[in-house]
């Protein structure tokens, strides 16, 4: 495929924009080559600047749930639009998303309405801070919780340390309140509550990892972080920026059985649109200003257009219970598939799946948490993201992202999809 407008984009936007893109995945640091630059998308289908139709298996990082440009929530958009985009009052609509959302979602009570999951996620633990009046949180290696100062932290030496800063304007003051877990590791994380008796507020965690490839939970850890929370007085916040509303209607509290305190949503919630939101017990969210000491605010926070499409596809995917088992199974479709010719080709992988969300990794061993994730064949995954590329399949440009499907997708475009796949492992 020849992508010259796209290179073209890139080296204009390159003089204006930091790196020439807006988020940096979209740089292609992590493959190498330029960037595909869309102009339109419908469907399963992205059709970039070079007239290019690419099938897409990130769809917009995840919200894409029943393909882009799905009519029900383009049409709520524009007759929302009509009528104004932005007020800075309440609104109606607000309202219903949350109570759609509060009926589907198991084990909350209210919800508030923010701009994008990070702020969801900063939010949440500053309310379970406030809330327990403890200074620190947990989190995972591997786990990304969106850009906010607390959550760009690496892991430091032993096992039990203070994290250190991962990206320079990070205070080590910050940085002296997260604490660095093992994704699946629940000793780690009792060794951790013990050097810290009485001090930490909340674990946060993604109940199903997107940000290190797919990594489910083994069995019983969320189950060992439930007890662990319950014994400490610690709050323990799920992310479901990614997972919720799509794994299933209630997300993984519902899918795997495990009732977090906080939870946190993005993606799907808002039908492609700019939205984050975070929910829990009525005793906790009557914490937040204006009814508690807690404050958080958001001059764009419950903007129409986007409760009208996080409001639209909400509806959709209530009202149709046969779609998460449709696209399900379509993901399992896709993994025999892979499953199959990499195997035949002699190509060394492991593949995680769990729902809608699958991830290849060219990797011998099981890939349970950040570091086995990191021992992956990175050249190998830089091969297979061109290959697939080049025979129009569009995944994400890093080893360490999901794929995310699409009900939109055919089984003719998960067969063209394992096609491509069988043709690129030539080369692997």
């Amino acid at each position: 495929m020849i992508y010259k407008r796209s290179s073209e984009l890139f080296t204009a936007a390159q003089r204006v924009i930091p790196g020439g893109v807006n988020s940096p995945v979209r740089a292609f640091k992590a493959v190498g080559g330029d960037p595909i630059f869309v102009k339109e998308a419908k469907g399963a289908y992205l059709y970039d600047e070079d007239g290019n139709r690419l099938i897409d298996y990130i769809n917009s990082w995840g919200p894409m749930i029943l393909g882009h440009a799905h009519p029900p929530v383009v049409n709520a958009v524009i007759d929302k639009a009509k009528k104004g985009t932005s007020f800075g009052m309440p609104t109606e609509i607000e309202t219903q998303i949350a109570e759609l959302a509060v009926s589907m979602v198991p084990n909350i009570d209210k919800i508030r309405f923010v701009n994008s999951g990070t702020e969801a996620c900063m939010s949440a633990v500053r309310l379970a801070r406030g809330f327990t009046k403890k200074d620190k949180i947990i989190k995972f290696a591997g786990c990304y919780h969106g850009h906010s100062d607390s959550f760009l932290i690496q892991a430091g030496s032993g096992a039990v340390t203070f994290g250190s800063p991962n990206s320079p304007g990070v205070t080590e003051g910050t940085a002296k309140d997260t604490l660095l877990a093992r994704y699946n590791d629940l000793e780690h994380v009792k060794s951790i509550i013990k050097s810290n008796k009485g001090e930490i507020a909340c674990i946060i965690i993604e109940p199903v990892a997107g940000n290190m490839g797919c990594i489910p939970p083994v069995k019983g850890f969320l189950e060992g972080l439930r007890s662990l929370c319950d014994a400490h007085s610690i709050l323990l916040i799920f992310d479901e920026v990614m997972t919720g509303f799509r794994l299933a209607k209630g997300g993984v509290q519902e899918l795997l059985g495990v009732d977090a305190d906080i939870v946190t949503f993005g993606k799907v919630i808002g039908g492609g649109l700019p939205v984050g939101a975070f929910a829990a017990r009525e005793e906790i969210m009557n914490y937040l200003a204006p009814l508690g000491p807690v404050y958080q605010a958001g001059t764009l926070s419950g903007n129409p257009l986007a409760m009208a499409a996080g409001l639209a596809m909400l509806k959709e995917l209530n009202n149709n219970v046969t779609i998460f088992d449709s696209i399900n199974k379509k993901t399992e479709y896709l993994h025999q598939g892979i499953t199959k010719v990499l195997e035949d080709k002699k190509v060394v992988h492991t593949i995680n799946r769990i729902g809608s969300m699958i991830s290849v990794h060219f990797s011998e061993n099981p890939v349970v948490d950040f570091e086995s994730a990191a021992e992956a064949n990175n050249e190998t995954f830089k091969k297979f993201f061109h290959g697939m590329l080049d025979h129009g399949i569009y995944i994400a440009p890093s080893a360490f992202e999901t794929w995310f499907i699409t009900e939109a997708l055919s089984y003719d475009d998960l067969d063209e999809t394992i096609k491509a796949i069988s043709i690129t492992a030539e080369s692997l």
